[in-house]
């Protein structure tokens, strides 16, 4: 019989130390934070959330395997993934600089709409967490877990994914962390600029590996 709440810590103490290492989410919700304000860090957050349930919905459903396993598949969203990061960073780079303003009112205003399909897109493209999204589950999982246990599994690692990328959106939005943003000018667009363009060769770089 299967531990469930072992099984559980497990997989969360696991899966909450990939969510603090930063990565192309970290840097899109940064981005957007800094760049939009609050609000848009925030939803870019929750994108990034549901985007794991996109992940999740059909590993569930047995297709995770298949996309895992097939070539053509990993070599689209990889490229896909490349493609949009490289974009994004083009944009940052070339954005006005950032500059110290209430954080009610962000100088460049954005829906939030945009902002969550930045973070979902940024997630649901990356071939790496589909990947280790699915050997997670894979390894930690046992096939005896109920599907609907196992969802709340997901449920609770796109909370988890969602609450550390609020608490993000709350350093970066700070006043004080603003303010010194600010006195960088154009400097803070060129590193997160060049850290997307950075992430996104590294995706197109990343050879497809099989799961166990």
């Amino acid at each position: 019989m299967v531990n469930h709440l072992s099984e559980y810590l497990t997989l969360m103490a696991v899966f909450g130390l990939a969510a603090v290492a930063p990565g192309p989410d970290f840097a899109m919700v940064v981005r957007q934070s800094v760049v939009h304000g609050r609000r848009a860090g925030l939803f870019t957050s929750l994108g990034v959330g549901t985007a794991l349930l996109f992940h999740a919905s059909y590993t569930l459903a047995g297709l995770g395997f298949l996309v895992a396993h097939s070539l053509l598949a990993f070599t689209v969203l990889k490229w896909a993934g490349c493609a949009y990061l490289v974009y994004v960073g083009l944009k940052t780079w070339s954005a006005p600089a950032v500059q110290a303003e209430p954080l009610d009112a962000p100088r460049t205003p954005v829906s939030a709409r945009r902002s969550f399909a930045l973070g979902f897109l940024t997630n649901a493209l990356n071939p790496k967490a589909v990947l280790f999204f699915l050997s997670l589950f894979s390894t930690l999982v046992s096939a005896a877990t109920p599907l609907a246990v196992q969802g709340l599994y997901a449920l609770s690692m796109a909370a988890l994914l969602v609450s550390w990328f609020a608490v993000v959106t709350l350093f970066f939005t700070g006043r004080a962390v603003r303010d010194g943003l600010a006195r960088l000018g154009r400097g803070f667009n060129r590193i997160t600029g060049a850290l997307l363009i950075g992430l996104g060769i590294r995706i197109a770089l990343q050879k497809a590996a099989t799961v166990p």
